[in-house]
């Protein structure tokens, strides 16, 4: 509900797209500015108490802004100033949480399960959430909005209380962060798995997935509508998001999730060219849903490969580069793609982001192809030698 709000406010005080992406920017940039420190404090901290910190300032970030709405008195600059705190509090906090789904459960085999599960709740979220706050904003305006917001915290901060977790073992803190960050990064370049999967989220998260920043111009120009409109656009988003969840929780042990993260990426391009230049409202939403579908698939699958293949003293660090991948290259790509809008509109812009996803999964390819090989040659290594062994 925030982020629909703060988006609509903003572009219907200023009517740039530019403005657009960077408000963007300021949310999540400063994520990609000290997430490796979130991922440092996720490591040597217990999880569970970072993460109830970041949401009790999470909490006060949203009042902050629905009393600044509420007051009437705001200039557009404040709006994403406020958005810069709340990106400073994702970078402890993202860090923290992804790694707290894999301690929540005991059987390791039902991870890709419950990260799935996890995202459908995101983005069941993401579907009633944008719907909501676009009736609200037309009804009863943007500071009833975020302060709905600010109070739905409550209920998290209350959740996050009753959770019973394993209890927390600190580890003995023997380098400096320095010398942590270092080690992270040469985990990186020890494992391929995990660092080429990083470098395929950062290109998607900067060339694709800001595709989102543009929506609040085809809610008021292209379709001619208002705030609600704006938030259907987002729910239909968010409806095919929840399918994709709904998908991946679905998938059978052993599944090769680089194979469906491929598909998903060219059914997220496909779709995409297709959306932008609909002018009709309800087949625009169908594709709109089916970019929900490869978009969630795009993070999920990413996250799921890299906590899967990542050492749990690690999990945190390689967490920190996720962050960096998707909320640096996110408002990067956002900035990019309003500054382009500007020049050649914003259909002409998505339709080049879904040129790009394509682009993206055939790069993508020569990788699959490589880990499959290598898995291959792995397995006929084992069955050579235990056909030598059953011999001697």
């Amino acid at each position: 509900m925030q982020r629909t709000g703060v988006s609509w406010v903003v572009y219907t005080m200023t009517h740039s797209a530019f403005m657009l992406g960077l408000t963007v920017f300021a949310s999540q940039f400063p994520s990609f500015i000290f997430s490796l420190f979130g991922g440092i404090a996720a490591d040597r901290y217990d999880r569970y108490k970072v993460l109830l910190l970041t949401q009790i300032a999470s909490m006060i970030q949203a009042v902050l802004l629905a009393i600044l709405t509420l007051t009437g008195h705001y200039r557009v600059w404040e709006i994403p100033a406020l958005s810069v705190l709340l990106g400073i509090i994702n970078a402890f906090d993202v860090p923290a949480r992804q790694p707290l789904v894999h301690e929540m459960i005991t059987d390791k085999e039902d991870l890709p399960n419950a990260l799935a599960l996890n995202s459908a709740m995101v983005n069941l979220a993401r579907l009633v959430g944008p719907a909501l706050s676009g009736i609200i904003l037309v009804k009863f305006g943007a500071g009833i909005c975020f302060t709905l917001n600010a109070v739905s915290f409550i209920a998290v901060i209350i959740s996050l209380l009753l959770m019973k977790l394993p209890e927390h073992i600190p580890s003995p803190i023997i380098s400096n962060i320095a010398s942590e960050l270092n080690e992270g990064f040469v985990y990186l370049k020890k494992t391929p798995t995990i660092s080429i999967t990083l470098l395929f989220l950062a290109f998607i998260s900067l060339l694709v997935l800001p595709y989102n920043t543009l929506l609040p111009v085809f809610a008021k120009v292209i379709f001619k509508g208002d705030a609600a409109t704006y938030g259907y656009i987002n729910s239909f988003v968010g409806l095919g998001a929840i399918c994709g969840s709904v998908f991946l929780a679905s998938l059978k042990p052993g599944t090769d999730l680089k194979t469906v993260l491929l598909t998903n990426t060219i059914v997220l391009g496909v779709c995409l060219m297709l959306f932008s230049h609909l002018s009709y409202f309800p087949a625009a939403m169908l594709f709109a849903t089916l970019s929900g579908f490869g978009m969630m698939n795009q993070t999920t699958i990413c996250m799921t490969i890299l906590q899967v293949n990542s050492d749990k003293k690690m999990r945190g660090r390689v967490m920190s580069y996720v962050t960096m991948a998707y909320f640096g290259m996110l408002p990067l790509g956002s900035l990019l793609i309003g500054a382009v809008s500007q020049q050649i509109g914003a259909p002409n812009a998505i339709l080049c982001q879904g040129v790009m996803a394509l682009c993206i999964a055939i790069v993508f390819i020569s990788f699959l192809r490589k880990d499959k090989l290598k898995k291959k040659n792995i397995a006929q290594l084992a069955e050579d030698e235990e056909v030598v062994l059953e011999k001697v």
